[in-house]
């Protein structure tokens, strides 16, 4: 690990990730960087709920244990699935893999699960309150990653679930209550995942490691057993020491894609060894956050909060077409983020001490005209522009400069519509202003912010004289 990294799986308590109106407080930001630093290293966190949500947590596992003990040895045919990737915002009710010798139960508000060819199916007690818990905190750890990404409060919503769900919505994010390995159940017979490690017979599904589309995964077993591989590439068992109130918190790829690759998606495996002489199984209460199937996902709070995007992320996905696609997990872009923490868990003040230097070197050196003109595009474009597209309900998606030299010329431009409703200066690309030229920030900038060429052009006219020359046309 990095000699500044954490010594271990970094451990959080949910009521000092809650934000207050103000300013932050230092636990506050004590909490968000272990959080944001433990996603980063070792692709996991832990969670400690108060003492009545892991009552709970609790209960609701003593209910799942109960639940597929009393299901039949093996499944009628149309109760086997497989992962189809169509059904991912459908799945209700109990399924089971025999392959992957695992059984579930899918809570999704909004969808009714169909009945079993037994007459009613009974679900597992306190789903609905279960939802509502992990819902919630998968909310805040969002919102606190937000927090550190330097992002809008509340950045992510816009691609979320309304709260409450509105009449005849369903519900995008899903509660999976999962038994793994009950002995019971007949899968053992169709299975083939076992492995030698080290001289012992150790068990995994038949892939060597799933990764889920979720934003953010929450996962509570009532036995140790789930490995997440860490960023140097080792597995670690995470779930081996948690306390009866904690839970472990993982990433997904759709925040891997909306954060443009600096939260990298947890790779995780369940080993089920040893546990065939357990009479109920391992079981798990999994709650996954999903974008909703409407929106896309497009980076642009990244962009806004000047972060750079890699050509990958550049154009937007809609989710649907998102969570049907494969995504190899060899080809996912590291960006190496964990060198970029300055901050030991153990150590509450260590915060302090780079904040000043930062503010020291911010006085000694002074930022660059060209960078002050990019963050002063940036500013008009959160304050001014996208104030002007939400009022009148336009969703701005930025054209690439080269194609949109030509738009500006043409009336009949795919960006033409959106820049006359909201009156984007002419002969500027309809571009994300921290990628448009030095010339043409400045004509965006003299659009939006009345006054500001009067105060600003002498000092700007410093600014890199050769690439805004090379621009004049626009």
């Amino acid at each position: 690990m990095a000699g500044n990294g954490l010594p271990s799986l970094g451990r959080v308590k949910l009521s000092d990730l809650v934000p207050d109106e103000g300013l932050p407080s230092d636990s506050y930001k004590l909490s968000v960087s272990t959080l944001s630093q433990s996603l980063a290293q070792y692709s996991a966190a832990i969670i400690q709920f108060p003492m009545s949500d892991g009552a709970l947590l609790r209960a609701a596992l003593d209910s799942a244990r109960l639940y597929f003990h009393q299901k039949p040895s093996y499944p009628s045919a149309d109760m086997i699935h497989t992962n189809d990737p169509r059904d991912w915002c459908k799945t209700s009710g109990y399924y089971a893999d025999p392959s992957l010798w695992q059984e579930t139960y899918d809570y999704r508000p909004g969808v009714t699960p169909p009945d079993s060819n037994n007459g009613m199916e009974f679900s597992p007690a306190g789903l609905p309150d279960i939802f509502a818990l992990l819902g919630k905190v998968a909310r805040v750890i969002l919102d606190a990653i937000s927090f550190f990404l330097n992002l809008r409060s509340s950045s992510f919503s816009k691609i979320l679930d309304n709260v409450p769900l509105r009449p005849r919505e369903i519900s995008s994010s899903v509660l999976s209550v999962c038994c793994h390995a009950r002995p019971s159940f007949q899968g053992a017979q169709h299975h083939n995942f076992a492995t030698q490690e080290d001289g012992q017979l150790v068990m995994f599904s038949d892939h060597e490691h799933q990764v889920d589309k979720s934003l953010i995964s929450l996962v509570k077993s009532d036995k140790a057993g789930l490995h997440i591989k860490d960023c140097q590439g080792h597995w670690n068992l995470v779930d081996e020491v948690l306390g009866p109130q904690e839970a472990i918190v993982y990433p997904g790829l759709a925040l891997y894609h909306e954060t443009a690759g600096y939260f990298n998606p947890a790779l995780h495996r369940t080993d089920i060894n040893n546990l065939q002489s357990n009479l109920f199984g391992r079981c798990s209460l999994a709650f996954k956050l999903m974008p909703k199937s409407m929106s896309s996902l497009s980076c642009s709070e990244m962009r806004a909060a000047g972060h750079g995007v890699d050509a990958q992320f550049q154009l937007p996905v809609p989710v649907d077409d998102f969570m049907q696609k494969a995504h190899p997990t060899d080809q996912l872009l590291n960006r190496n983020s964990v060198s970029n923490f300055n901050f030991n868990a153990t150590q509450e003040g260590s915060t302090k001490p780079t904040t000043r230097r930062r503010k020291n070197d911010s006085r000694s050196k002074p930022l660059p005209p060209s960078k002050r003109l990019r963050l002063e595009a940036q500013r008009v474009l959160k304050e001014r522009v996208q104030d002007i597209a939400d009022k009148k309900g336009i969703k701005l998606r930025f054209c690439n400069l080269k194609e949109c030299e030509n738009h500006i010329h043409t009336l009949d431009s795919p960006c033409a519509n959106i820049r006359m409703e909201i009156g984007w200066p002419p002969g500027v690309p309809f571009v994300h202003p921290h990628d448009l030229p030095n010339k043409a920030k400045m004509g965006f900038l003299e659009a939006y912010e009345p006054g500001w060429s009067a105060t600003h052009d002498m000092e700007l006219s410093l600014t890199e004289p050769g690439q805004a020359s090379q621009h004049t046309a626009n």
